[in-house]
């Protein structure tokens, strides 16, 4: 979160307009895959920049391990670049050139190698079937938002229209998913892992689903672009992977799902946000180290990305907060940089700029009125002087409406510096994987968890039913939090 404003997404757009794999067999013509892996050579650092980047740690070695053994497995030797993204939106997905990306947040949800297996060898059946290149086109409309395409002549403001994330996840139909099941099956068991890992996964990610709809609501789990919300899971979807798996004729266990090593490798998987992007708990926003924060009104979700904070709120309120340096002109000067950068042409009014104190922070408030052929578009920004040469903003997107605007008020009222104490109870969270004593259960467990629902949280993690025993000896995870690094006050 917060870098330097609104970066755009002119390159990511262009990324997915390309397409990925080829024909139905994944046989295509020379050029269009050298094509397709050049377009992915140049735009990896963008999309990697706009979805939370690269986990840069022994787990994101291990992943690309995996890859590799199951992109050679579907004739792809050599040909896919795996990366473990820095997210904890549970997510995977594929873009052209063979790019295949896991999030941290998916592979903490899951047990076992041969389940992190099934998932990179779903998208791997996505490529070769060649359901990215027909999809993709579709869904980046569906991604932007009805009002926002074409209405707003900038990318900038459809970027803000819809969430950031879901341009880089694709939706497909049942078909296409379920080809891509039954190819990442076929995958899985080439590479020598258990093929009914694929309906374990599932599983996992059904569990990680219902969690998130019984301790956040169902609207707010909704508001997630979760990798089982953009892949399905219909109903008979884990059987059809059961069944899947037995066509291959291996008996289920007689090849490794390799649940030890995996959780031996997930010790220390940093869980949750990134402090270096703020963290987000429901509607509230905290930044350790700028010492900022803000809380958003009831009805509203908050969505943390590397760019911005994502905001959505009722009836079609959505915006962004960010921040970058103070230009010389101060809040003027930075508001109309804003602008400039939002609008790029786009015909438009703007209000006179009001300038407030905040919390004690100096503030400035812009109205500007959007025109376009489907009618107006409300935009309210809001910018603060957060001292030390860092300016922050908010930027609200609505059809004008006298219903939204206390909501944007509360919202805009709520940002201030957070005290040396707030932001040092900050800290991040880690998966740790402990061993099973005699006589411990999940109940022994959820009491070390960093969570405000320690033992759902617990059984979800673990794939583990209530009152389900343990059995000494195995491996479980935990989430605690990390230790407080010594440093000057």
């Amino acid at each position: 979160m917060l870098r330097p404003v609104l970066l755009p997404l002119a390159a990511g757009l262009a990324l997915l307009a390309g397409g990925c794999g080829g024909g139905g067999d994944g046989d295509y013509e020379p050029e269009v895959r050298e094509n397709e892996k050049r377009i992915g050579a140049e735009q990896h650092p963008q999309l990697l920049a706009e979805f939370g980047g690269e986990y840069r740690a022994p787990e994101a070695d291990y992943a690309r391990r995996v890859g590799e053994k199951i992109a050679a497995a579907a004739g792809l030797e050599g040909e896919c670049t795996f990366t473990l993204v820095n997210s904890d939106v549970v997510n995977a997905f594929a873009v052209p050139g063979c790019y295949i990306y896991v999030t941290r947040g998916l592979m903490g949800i899951v047990n076992s190698e041969a389940e992190l297996a099934s998932v990179l060898a779903h998208e791997v059946g996505h490529i070769v079937a060649a359901h990215n290149r027909r999809q993709q086109r579709r869904s980046l409309l569906r991604s932007i938002g009805v009002w926002a395409v074409g209405a707003l002549g900038s990318e900038d403001l459809s970027r803000i229209a819809g969430r950031a994330a879901e341009y880089f996840t694709l939706r497909y139909s049942r078909k296409q998913e379920y080809e891509a099941d039954d190819l990442g099956v076929r995958y899985l068991a080439a590479a020598g892992y258990d093929p009914y890992a694929a309906g374990d996964m599932l599983d996992a990610l059904g569990r990680h689903e219902q969690y998130m709809g019984k301790t956040r609501g169902r609207d707010e789990a909704r508001a997630i672009p979760e990798w089982a919300r953009t892949h399905p899971l219909a109903g008979n979807r884990i059987e059809r992977a059961a069944q899947s798996a037995a066509a291959t004729g291996i008996a289920d266990g007689a090849l490794p799902e390799l649940e030890a090593p995996y959780l031996r490798e997930l010790d220390g998987l940093l869980y949750g946000d990134d402090p270096a992007q703020g963290f987000v708990d429901g509607r509230r926003f905290a930044h350790p180290v700028m010492r900022i924060g803000f809380e958003a009104p009831h009805g509203f979700t908050l969505t943390n990305s590397p760019q911005a904070i994502l905001i959505e709120g009722p009836e079609g309120l959505r915006g962004e907060f960010g921040g970058g340096p103070m230009p010389p002109g101060g809040l003027a000067a930075y508001s109309e940089g804003l602008i400039r950068t939002l609008l790029r042409g786009t015909p438009a009014e703007a209000g006179s700029a009001r300038p407030v104190r905040i919390n004690g922070l100096p503030a400035l408030l812009v109205p500007v009125l959007v025109r376009t052929e489907q009618g107006a578009v409300e935009l309210n920004i809001a910018a603060y002087d957060g001292g030390g040469g860092g300016a922050y903003h908010f930027i609200m997107v609505a059809p004008p409406a006298d219903s939204s605007r206390a909501a944007i008020g509360a919202l805009f009222a709520s940002f201030r510096l957070l005290s040396p104490e707030e932001a040092r109870s900050l800290r991040p969270r880690l998966i740790r994987t402990v061993r099973v004593g005699p006589g411990q259960t999940a109940a022994t467990f959820a009491s070390a968890m960093a969570s405000e629902h320690p033992l759902d949280h617990f059984l979800m993690l673990n794939g583990r039913s209530p009152g389900q025993a343990l059995k000494p000896g195995e491996l479980v995870k935990i989430i605690t939090f990390a230790p407080v690094a010594a440093g000057p006050e």
